[in-house]
């Protein structure tokens, strides 16, 4: 698993950008990360039960927090704080961010929606800012 000798956080690009130790260096966008978080309220519990994300575009990383030696929990302006990112899932969005956005983007015009549409208010659930 590569490890990471380098983490920038970039808040006027919005990019994360992060060096590994196998030479790999990446610029992830913020909007990346907060629609592919790997908390549970993004990818559910299991395969078709995950949540598009929209109205993520301008979403920004308000603090980040190391987690051991093996990952990183990003706080997001929109208030998300709930996915650990480790090195092995910042490497895979990294050097898949080209097939991940287009899959984004499929995902989002099978559902008749735009990266710029808010998210709908989730009826009963404790996470309201999201």
């Amino acid at each position: 698993m590569p490890a990471p000798t380098e983490i920038t956080v970039h808040q006027q690009s919005r990019v994360l950008e992060i060096a590994f130790d196998d030479g790999a260096r990446f610029r992830i966008p913020f909007e990346l990360m907060r629609v592919y978080s790997p908390s549970a309220e993004v990818m559910g519990h299991g395969p078709g039960q995950e949540t598009l994300q929209t109205g993520k575009r301008d979403v920004v990383i308000t603090a980040l927090e190391p987690v051991g030696h093996y990952a990183v929990r990003p706080e997001f302006s929109d208030g998300h704080n709930s996915g650990l990112f480790s090195w092995d899932y910042l490497h895979k969005l990294g050097s898949q961010q080209d097939a991940l956005w287009r899959d984004y983007e499929a995902r989002l015009a099978a559902a008749g929606k735009s990266r710029d549409d808010a998210m709908p208010v989730k009826a009963g659930g404790s996470c309201h800012s999201h």
